[in-house]
């Protein structure tokens, strides 16, 4: 029995520390696997946080778009304002110069005053059409400037689209390459929890015997020890009856 009992207990030894090595990898395993879904949701939750950016930075650069597109038409339309009232322009200075022309060279006052009432006009007219032309190319500059920052936003814009559409190959090959390990690492985890449950059982098993070893012997060592006693006790009064007969016999 000593040698049964031993050999259970460095069984029981042997077995408690393979299911301890085999709980230590199974948490191993659950922490890396819970890492890699980890990294996987965060993946995920990248390019969906990306998509939802580029949509809404495309709608954006839709909106500056039509924005850029009434601007420029709106500078174009001044521009062939300017270029018309440039034409009409000139046309007064040619005119101005001919009825200078004929001012000079009238033959009576009433040529001489058709001439000058005519050149009146026409610098009248003169100075509204360059005044028109000042205005306007006020307006033209500050629509270019306009033009020139709403195409410094929409370049920024679109900047930005192409960096985050660059991220997201690297998300995706993060992603897929995080749920395929984790995946395979799922596989091996279900066979480390089953190694640990075979451990266990295992063990319970080699502890549940030692444990009935352990109670008979404990049972026989109660029997060896009543035994030893009973003895004793029918013992003594023999040894008295003995004394006795020796003291009669004097």
């Amino acid at each position: 029995m000593n040698q049964t009992l031993a050999s259970l207990e460095k069984l029981v030894v042997k077995l408690r520390q393979k299911k301890q090595q085999a709980t230590n990898l199974r948490k191993k395993s659950e922490r890396q696997l819970q890492q890699l879904r980890s990294l996987e949701r965060r993946s995920s939750s990248g390019l969906h946080s990306i998509d939802r950016k580029i949509e809404s930075e495309k709608e954006d650069v839709t909106d500056v778009s039509g924005i850029l597109n009434q601007k420029t038409s709106q500078l174009e339309s001044i521009e062939r304002l300017i270029a018309s009232a440039n034409e009409r322009l000139n046309s007064e200075k040619e005119s101005l110069t001919n009825f200078e022309q004929e001012l000079e060279f009238a033959k009576n006052p009433e040529e001489e005053q058709n001439a000058r009432f005519r050149i009146n006009t026409i610098q009248d007219h003169i100075q509204e059409l360059e005044s028109e032309i000042k205005i306007r190319e006020k307006m033209a500059k500050k629509i270019t400037d306009e033009v020139a920052q709403i195409n410094d936003v929409k370049s920024k814009i679109s900047t930005k689209i192409q960096k985050q559409a660059k991220s997201k190959p690297s998300l995706r090959e993060t992603m897929s390459s995080s749920r395929k390990a984790a995946e395979k690492l799922a596989k091996d985890l279900e066979k480390k929890t089953k190694a640990e449950e075979a451990a266990a059982r295992a063990l319970e098993k080699a502890s549940s015997s030692l444990q009935v070893i352990l109670a008979k012997k404990r049972k026989l060592s109660k029997l060896k020890a009543v035994k030893k006693a009973s003895k004793k006790k029918s013992k003594a009064p023999a040894k008295k009856a003995s004394k006795k007969k020796s003291k009669y016999r004097r």
